[in-house]
């Protein structure tokens, strides 16, 4: 995996950050990567895989 540094307003990343608490997924960086599968999917033409939905993960920490 490479790594990408890229600049995001203060609101988006609150926004972020909100989900991680919530749980929905484990870390910034997970959530960042699903915005981007899920534009690249949508761009595609193609919706989200079965087994894509199958893997998704509740994150919330015990």
């Amino acid at each position: 995996m490479e790594r990408v540094t890229l600049r995001i307003p203060k609101q988006q990343i609150e926004e972020v950050e909100r989900m991680v608490e919530t749980g929905e997924y484990p870390n910034r960086s997970e959530a960042i990567r699903a915005a981007v599968r899920e534009k690249l999917n949508e761009q595609d033409g193609t919706a989200e895989r079965p087994s894509e939905k199958r893997d998704r993960r509740n994150w919330k920490r015990a």
